[in-house]
């Protein structure tokens, strides 16, 4: 028999975050039936070696180089059975019962595609997690200079959502992909993850696939994780981050989605939603 959930972990030279969320979704012991497959994309830091050997029940997909997020949660989906997916970062502390409440808040609601939980700092201040969909000024403005003026921290607001209370649950445009609930079914049907981005804007762009199938994707302020957050692309300012790695795969992967959509228009996602 299927389980009810698949747990998919793309991991990437991250072999302590790896460790640690592990032991935790093991000492949270949920109550459902579920799998969990690891994703090593091309480490070469010893997290496959220490998972066979701390976590030998625990399945491993290793590749031998890093092929992309999208191409290693494609292969996982693949690979794995559950009615429902979460993928999940391993920067991500897990708390008794949360992945339960959002399985069952799902199993209630068959238009949600994505269920995304509220995700909390470190200091249990609100993580931003959900925004409406980038105007291409967006990531100028939040790379540059320009997003300190008065009218551009109006775009950049509106952009973030600031304009209500994240403790509700609402349909939102897209929601970041450190924590997604997402209904198999509906990812088969979108297609899964887009392989042309390698990294960044893969969120985005399920989101919106998952919206032209007419498919919700649902904040769910109720149940909350922690994330350990680090915007590796944005840690150094200005024409500065232009030299990093992360930040050239950052725009390049923004290129390729506003040419994906150019002139395509936004669907339509204020979905009278009853937040039951």
């Amino acid at each position: 028999m299927n389980p009810e959930l698949s747990i998919i972990v793309v991991n990437y030279k991250e072999r302590g975050f790896l460790r640690q969320f592990l032991r935790g979704i093991v000492r949270v012991n949920l109550k459902l039936t579920y799998e969990i497959l690891v994703v090593d994309n091309g480490s070469n830091d010893g997290s496959a070696e220490m998972m066979r050997e701390s976590f030998p029940h625990i399945r491993l997909l290793a590749f031998p180089k890093n092929r992309g997020l999208s191409v290693a949660v494609n292969a996982a989906v693949r690979a794995t059975t559950g009615k429902y997916i979460l993928y999940i970062n391993n920067d991500i502390a897990v708390f008794e019962g949360v992945i339960e409440q959002l399985v069952q808040y799902i199993e209630r609601h068959p238009a949600v595609g994505i269920l995304a939980p509220k995700l909390l700092n470190p200091d249990r201040s609100i993580q931003i997690s959900c925004y409406r969909f980038h105007r291409p000024i967006v990531p100028v403005l939040r790379r540059s200079p320009l997003g300190k003026l008065p009218w551009a921290q109006r775009i950049l607001r509106r952009f973030l959502m600031l304009d209500w209370d994240h403790n509700a649950i609402q349909t939102v445009d897209w929601v970041l992909g450190a924590a997604m609930l997402i209904r198999r079914s509906a990812y088969e049907q979108v297609g899964g993850m887009d392989e042309r981005f390698f990294a960044y804007f893969e969120d985005v762009d399920l989101c919106r696939q998952m919206w032209v199938h007419k498919w919700q994707v649902v904040y769910y302020a109720p149940a909350h994780l922690i994330h350990y957050h680090q915007r590796t692309s944005a840690a150094s300012p200005g024409l500065v981050s232009v030299f990093k790695w992360h930040t050239r795969v950052h725009i390049l992967s923004g290129v390729k989605y506003f040419l994906k959509y150019f002139r395509q228009p936004l669907p339509i996602t204020d979905t009278i939603y009853e937040a039951s």
